[in-house]
């Protein structure tokens, strides 16, 4: 048998290919959209793929299934459990609590695992030519290293009402009934690893295994004293905001993403014609130079997207196909990193890339604005915003700063002020940059904070020592001269 993990650094996500190298077939597990790696995985292990399956309907990614199924001819599996509001909406093999996928010697089962979702599927792995029993399990978002799959996306992200308590409850159902149950020598691999939203505080080790998670997670004391209500209170306390994009990621991973089939290689464009599609409102530029060439000089209307590990997430946060059709032109360093630019905004349904260009060229730029901390108060401006987490902010924040989670700005805009000029941080600068750019492009008056909430707190802490010296050097000079008052009366 051959298991390999397929781990994307960008949303922390990982797929796996399991294969039987006597049979030559192999299964994929929750493909990502850009599915060139498994059909190269493939072919390097001799092995071919006609299965695929993913263990639910994702929120953070768009699921590469269907699309790898049509690049194979792959029979798709997925799960019928989820009644009728997650149910899937395209043709595929349905699997039930039990079910079996054979690869020759080498079984998959289908474990129901509901909590994280209604429809989630784990899958009990079976290395027949070596045992008769399962030795792995992959847990999807239903196990991480050290955590669970979160509750409550179907609150934050689908329109459910008041559902997140009832998913928790039946995380602690498939917890007690299902999970602690199993052999402690089980290996599993989970669907996530650190840096994902779909978890509190995941582990960044790439597996765990049953009786490490039962003696060790943090939920393992409740469900061994069978303390739900405990549980529910620890598992739904401190959830991170979900990111708005989530939910057209759940709508299009259930109704089937699109096929998008093979991609010709972009091309480098004129930019005569990006600077007149610019202008005519057609295209929209991506720019993913770090945050201090991008406040070195700007074009008018770009979107900041730094390549960095969470490049896929922020161009979300910026950029909505579901509410507009223009197209995305992205400004890179050189062909090979605009494909792999463009495998990001794959991954997250962004599709209507039209090219690239490697320099600004004579588009129209700008300097985007900033404030250092001593000057804020000073500053005109009629809101501070906060675009880091509510936890983060709750540890400390520029006083009277309002807090909206990056994620959700563009899809909260009521909550900013009309017409009004607005401040942005978040820890260290890159979030605000991201954001800032999302709400210059629709139409806000935007500052951004110099060194972010970092730099603000330095400042703060510089100012305050400054502050505390000048007044105890005052109250020395205070006694100093009161001492020498009383020399004089003495004197006298």
């Amino acid at each position: 048998m051959l298991l390999e993990r397929y781990f994307e650094t960008d949303l922390a996500q990982a797929s796996y290919l399991i294969a039987s190298t006597d049979a030559g077939r192999a299964i994929v597990v929750d493909p990502r959209r850009d599915v060139q790696g498994y059909l190269d995985l493939a072919a390097k292990h001799g092995v071919s793929i006609t299965d695929v399956t993913e263990t639910h309907i994702h929120a953070d990614y768009l699921s590469g299934t269907r699309e790898l199924a049509a690049a194979t001819g792959a029979t798709i599996h997925v799960s019928g459990h989820g009644g009728a509001d997650w149910s899937y909406g395209y043709d595929a093999h349905l699997l039930h609590d039990g079910d079996e996928i054979a690869l020759g010697e080498v079984r998959l089962r289908a474990l129901h695992t509901p909590g994280h979702t209604p429809e989630h599927l784990s899958f009990l792995v079976t290395d027949g030519g070596v045992a008769d029993e399962p030795g792995y399990l992959l847990s999807g978002d239903f196990i991480f290293a050290g955590d669970l799959g979160r509750p409550d996306l179907l609150d934050e992200v689908a329109g459910g009402e008041d559902t997140r308590e009832d998913s928790a409850r039946t995380m602690f159902a498939s917890l007690r009934d299902r999970f602690v149950t199993l052999p402690d020598h089980l290996q599993v691999f989970p669907g996530h690893g650190a840096g994902s939203a779909c978890g509190k505080s995941l582990g960044a080790v790439p597996s765990t295994s049953v009786g490490y998670e039962k003696r060790f997670a943090w939920w393992a004391p409740f469900v061994a004293a069978g303390d739900e209500d405990g549980f529910v209170a620890q598992l739904l306390g401190g959830q991170p905001e979900a990111h708005a994009y989530f939910a057209r990621m759940k709508r299009q991973n259930r109704d089937g993403p699109a096929v998008r089939g093979a991609v010709e290689p972009l091309a480098e464009l004129d930019p005569a014609d990006v600077a007149s599609a610019l202008a005519a409102g057609s295209a929209v530029l991506l720019d993913t130079r770090s945050l201090e060439e991008v406040h070195s000089g700007a074009v008018i209307g770009a979107l900041t997207v730094p390549a960095t590990a969470s490049r896929s997430t922020y161009a979300a946060w910026t950029f909505d196909p579901e509410r507009e059709d223009t197209s995305v032109i992205l400004l890179a360093r050189d062909g090979d990193q605009a494909q792999e630019l463009r495998d990001n905004l794959l991954r997250v349904g962004i599709d209507a890339v039209a090219g690239y260009v490697t320099a600004l060229g004579d588009l129209p730029g700008f300097v985007p604005e900033t404030v250092a901390p001593a000057d804020l108060e000073g500053h005109r401006h009629d809101l501070v915003l906060d675009v880091r987490g509510r936890d983060e902010h709750a540890d400390g924040a520029v006083p009277g700063s309002q807090q909206l989670h990056g994620g959700r700005a563009l899809w909260e805009l009521e909550e900013l002020p009309e017409g009004g000029r607005i401040v942005v941080y978040c820890q260290s600068g890159l979030r605000a940059g991201v954001v800032s750019s999302a709400l210059r492009r629709a139409g806000y008056d935007i500052v951004e904070l110099e060194g972010s909430y970092a730099g603000w707190s330095r400042w703060a802490d510089a100012a305050g020592t400054e502050a505390a010296e000048t007044e105890a050097a005052g109250v020395g000079t205070t006694t100093e001269a009161a001492a020498g008052a009383e020399d004089v009366v003495d004197a006298r």
